[in-house]
């Protein structure tokens, strides 16, 4: 039995999802501080505050991630996540002032409804106002309220993402993981190796698989750059130096290949954060850290396209029959 992201001692989830058109964000809020690292896959990022996250560099901790759609736009949000922390009197101390550091980054989610209507600073505060240590929502919420995947043969063939969590306990240490979906390949189920969400055929019924039809010589669309991206923050109670966390937020990317056809693309912006909050008080060799990482990335991919639910004209998992292969010649 897998729990969520907040069974992470010392961190807090909360959505905002703007109802005038499927988009918003999430926030992982850390009180108390947590180490941080980062590590970005994609060839198209939309980040704030990673930099800092560099074992070279001088802050030791950060006080919340913000995962938010709207593309660039959409870092706007951040703005309101520290204003939260602000008034509550979160942050570093540098000289009279307490500074929160929110690192953040955005996926593109403007295909669906008036693409004018982003997470702004007031989305992010609402974010985090909306933060407790409860099971975050799934699905159409948040991040991943306009998350779309499949897009390789064109978004009319598409199918909807989203956003969802997962968390294993492992020896006394807890690994939790929160990813929003919104990849440009399909979704694969690691134990069947076949899409549960993608690119569709030309009538819309069925799942193609994506890669397959590529190697059988079918030429995809011509792809918008910047015009996917999935991103997650992957947790633990376990002490970790910021070198270690970065390695975390790497090795917690194998999740997203062992569940995503393709990943980390010239159209994403591929991006996951790693948290510790050091709440056990224990250490784990990084090795075991790492392989429960990626797996509770690959069940929090699996639980965002199953709890979606489809738009207009973008079904969702539960729409579709399952992916039937072709014959073979």
């Amino acid at each position: 039995m897998t729990g969520s992201i907040t069974s992470v001692p010392g961190i807090l989830c909360g959505h905002f999802t703007d109802t005038r058109r499927p988009t918003g964000c999430t926030v992982v809020l850390t009180p108390e501080g947590a180490v941080a690292g980062v590590d970005v896959r994609g060839a198209a990022p939309g980040t704030r505050e990673t930099e800092l996250l560099s074992p070279l560099n001088a802050v030791e901790k950060v006080h919340a991630v913000l995962l938010a759609g709207g593309s660039a736009f959409g870092l706007d949000a951040a703005g309101g996540v520290m204003r939260w922390l602000e008034e509550r009197g979160i942050g570093v101390q540098v000289g009279p002032a307490r500074v929160p550091i929110v690192p953040a980054a955005i996926l593109f989610d403007l295909f669906t409804g008036d693409p004018t209507i982003r997470p702004d600073a007031a989305a992010g505060y609402a974010a985090c106002a909306a933060a407790s240590t409860q099971t975050p929502a799934e699905g159409n919420v948040g991040a991943g309220a306009g998350a779309v995947v499949g897009k390789l043969f064109g978004i009319q063939r598409a199918m909807k993402g989203g956003i969802g969590t997962a968390a294993l306990t492992v020896g006394g240490i807890t690994v939790g993981a929160i990813v929003a979906v919104n990849a440009v390949g399909d979704v694969i189920d690691p134990a069947t190796g076949r899409p549960i969400a993608g690119a569709r055929s030309e009538d819309g019924r069925t799942l193609i698989h994506a890669t397959h039809a590529i190697l059988n010589g079918e030429t995809p669309m011509l792809i918008e750059p910047a015009s996917s991206t999935t991103l997650g923050v992957i947790a633990t109670d376990a002490v970790l130096t910021k070198a270690e966390a970065g390695k975390l937020a790497q090795m917690a990317h194998d999740g997203l290949a062992r569940t995503i056809d393709p990943v980390h693309t010239m159209t994403d912006g591929d991006t996951l954060f790693a948290l510790a909050t050091g709440a056990s008080g224990q250490r784990r060799h990084l090795t075991v850290l790492g392989a429960v990482a990626a797996r509770v990335t690959a069940l929090a991919v699996l639980s965002a396209v199953r709890a979606a639910v489809g738009l207009a004209g973008l079904p969702a998992e539960r729409d579709l029959p399952p992916y039937t292969p072709p014959p073979t010649r």
